[in-house]
């Protein structure tokens, strides 16, 4: 029970990187997509499924930092 405090915090700060991750990989993907598509327009149709494939890859990883946050905060 003395230890709850520590369970709590890292609960915090293992959703808040990896949210924090999430969005600065997402974020740099996006805006590489953009950086493409705007010197190549013609490649979107083949870019566009890619970004959607390595999106949903990184919200896996965010996903698993929640499962784990969750974990932490019910013991």
């Amino acid at each position: 029970m003395e230890n709850l405090w520590a369970a709590y915090l890292g609960g915090g700060i293992c959703m808040g990187l990896a949210a924090l991750g999430g969005t600065l990989a997402i974020g740099n993907a996006v805006g590489k997509a953009f950086e493409s598509t705007a010197r190549q327009p013609e490649v979107l149709e083949k870019i566009r499924p890619l970004i959607f494939i390595g999106i949903a890859f990184v919200e896996s990883v965010v996903l698993y930092g929640l499962v784990i946050s969750i974990l932490l905060l019910t013991k």
